[in-house]
């Protein structure tokens, strides 16, 4: 069962609002520095454009996760609840979950992609599958792995899993702490092959979170399940 979790409303706001002006920032600086013709930044796949594009969104979200919990008189493992959580027990329940969900997942892209194709909308691969696959750089495609195992599952799975849905869900509007954010957790993604998966996705990592009260089970299973999609991915680009 999800503990109570005293997340107070101005600092949800300010944290999500630092996001958007980190976002914003992050896109205007890579707009100018591309406009500009600088070397390290000419080419939109190059890795500084890639590495600042990252970060003004996940390595921002990290920094700004750390101030929301000192503005709540917590640290990160408090935070993340490791402090009571059995934390081998957590790791095997998130592998075991991920392992059973992961066939549905990918059988449902599958399903999507065909519908999708039948209705004559190109289903095209996500910007960071085609950038994993036509990395030039041993380098580039070593930071995107460390991003889409680490970066990403720790940052999107605190703001979405961690803050979002119990902020919502102690307001008295459960289900739409779990619909609601599980459906803005897929539409970020921007992908619409990728959007039912995501969303189902995102309700077993919820689960995961309201069975085990430590933020790692969720993050755990999206760091596996990010990890399984680069290891198909690298067998089929073979």
């Amino acid at each position: 069962m999800l503990s109570y979790k005293p997340w107070r409303m101005e600092a949800v706001i300010q944290l999500i609002a630092g996001l958007f002006a980190c976002l914003g920032v992050g896109v205007v600086a890579v707009t100018l520095l591309q406009k500009s013709g600088m070397g390290p930044f000419r080419s939109p796949e190059s890795f500084a454009n890639i590495l600042l594009s990252t970060l003004s969104f996940q390595g921002a979200a990290w920094a700004l996760i750390a101030i929301f919990l000192r503005q709540h008189g917590m640290d990160w493992r408090e935070g993340l609840g490791f402090h009571q959580a059995k934390l081998l027990k957590v790791l095997l329940l998130a592998g075991g979950v991920l392992a059973a969900t992961l066939p549905v997942v990918l059988g449902l892209q599958q399903l999507s992609m065909l519908v999708l194709d039948k209705l004559g909308w190109a289903s095209d691969d996500q910007r960071a599958v085609e950038l994993i696959v036509n990395a030039d750089s041993v380098w580039l495609r070593g930071y995107l792995v460390f991003f889409a195992v680490v970066l990403a599952p720790v940052a999107e799975e605190f703001i979405f899993r961690g803050m979002l849905y119990p902020f919502f869900k102690q307001l008295g509007r459960p289900r739409l702490a779990l619909l609601g954010v599980s459906f803005l957790f897929a539409a970020i993604h921007l992908n619409a092959p990728t959007f039912v998966p995501l969303f189902v996705l995102a309700l077993v990592f919820t689960w995961l979170y309201e069975k085990t009260d430590c933020l790692l089970a969720p993050i755990a299973a999206h760091s596996l399940f990010n990890t399984a999609n680069l290891v198909i991915l690298f067998i089929q680009t073979r």
